[in-house]
């Protein structure tokens, strides 16, 4: 066993076993100070133990252990009754009184979907939700969200939003006060309400994503991990959320863009325009991947489309054509078309005007970028 071995793992199961824990303890700041705890013993015994068969759950025991170590503590601190002394070992029953409800009181969490049938699924799922609630602010969901269910440190979020690490702190420390004190439910949000409150989730995730792929500040033009990350959280939502057509379309849109990650810069970081990138250095299996959360996308919709739908049949259109010249730009005017009909955007607008000037010569585009320029009061 390395110690790079147990960071990997660290890092693909930090936010489930994190999302198992706060189920259990009923409390963000405990459940994270227990799963540190629990990282520091697996470094520990798996040096001369090995890595368990099953890592995740071994962590998961673990880390409710201490929890309930930690609040018999605390009860017994303050002179208060011991009720956690009779929780089993196994840490079965989740300290009720601790949280208000038992293991078997699920009725307090509303299911998204009855085939989510593992309850990491659903502990994932709202941790996921509370992250992105739309009490916090959008810089608070995003930090939050990185740390709880990437499993990024505070200086790595930092370091990939370019500021100190003691302001990242207090933003994480200020989301978790905030779910504490303002009392927000640690669940899926009820059936009603996921319309309104998914697009939180799908615009934190796009979000990082966006900051990877151009970042708005720094030397780097491109931060890979800040990609990485959105393409894995996209990938968790899509295992947990299968039905919703705008989840697989972010995760499509997202590995499709990232599939020119290798060729999007030259060797000095320079920008590469998308007709002049060698093709070749495109990931086919990032491609493939995105195609397939598009057909998926397409298969949800039942035909109707949204922005974020429209977008990802763009992307495809351009990762498929094995040149600028072979690509089909009158089918990308069109959805451009579509797109600017569900969302009228300047951004969205110029797009149209570009592939304009594919299909049908520059004049044509020219044209078109001066009906747009007039349009919007000569902004442009």
């Amino acid at each position: 066993m390395t110690r790079p071995e147990v960071e990997r793992i660290f890092r693909a199961e930090w936010g489930p076993v994190l999302a198992t824990t706060i189920a259990a303890l009923g409390d963000f700041d405990r459940a994270e100070e227990a799963l540190q705890e629990a990282f520091i013993i697996a470094l520990e015994r798996w040096e001369s133990d090995g890595i368990p068969d099953n890592p995740a759950a071994w962590l998961t025991t673990v880390a409710r252990r201490k929890g309930i170590d930690a609040l018999r503590r605390d009860r017994r601190r303050v002179g208060g009754s011991d009720e956690l002394e009779n929780i089993s070992e196994d840490g079965s029953d989740p300290i009720s009184a601790r949280t208000g409800r038992s293991t078997s009181d699920d009725t307090a969490f509303t299911r998204i979907d009855a085939r989510l049938d593992h309850p990491v699924d659903d502990d994932l799922l709202r941790l996921i939700f509370t992250c992105c609630h739309p009490a916090l602010a959008r810089e608070a969901q995003v930090a939050l969200t990185l740390r709880a269910v990437g499993g990024l440190t505070s200086d790595e979020i930092a370091r990939a939003f370019l500021v100190p690490r003691e302001t990242m702190q207090q933003r994480l420390v200020r989301a978790k006060k905030k779910i504490r004190e303002a009392g927000i439910p640690y669940r899926v949000p009820p059936a009603p309400l996921l319309p309104e409150r998914l697009p939180a989730v799908l615009a934190v995730l796009y979000l990082i994503f966006n900051e990877g792929y151009a970042a708005s500040s720094g030397a780097t033009w491109v931060r890979d991990d800040l990609c990485e990350e959105a393409l894995r959280l996209a990938r968790i939502l899509v295992r947990l959320l299968p039905d919703e057509t705008d989840v697989h379309a972010h995760a499509a849109l997202i590995a499709l863009q990232h599939s020119r990650a290798e060729a999007r810069v030259d060797a000095d970081g320079r920008p590469i325009l998308l007709e002049d990138q060698d093709r070749a250095r495109w990931s086919r299996s990032a491609i493939d991947e995105g195609v397939g959360h598009l057909a998926r996308a397409r298969t949800a919709s039942g035909g109707v489309a949204t922005p974020t739908l429209l977008q990802a049949e763009i992307a495809a259109l351009h990762a498929q054509a094995p040149s600028s010249a072979a690509t089909d730009w009158g089918r990308i005017v069109r959805l451009h078309e579509l797109l600017l009909a569900l969302h009228p955007s300047p951004v969205i607008a110029l797009n149209r005007a570009a592939a304009l000037a594919m299909r049908d010569g520059a004049e044509a585009g020219l044209a078109e970028l001066e009906r747009v320029a007039a349009a919007a009061g000569g902004a442009l």
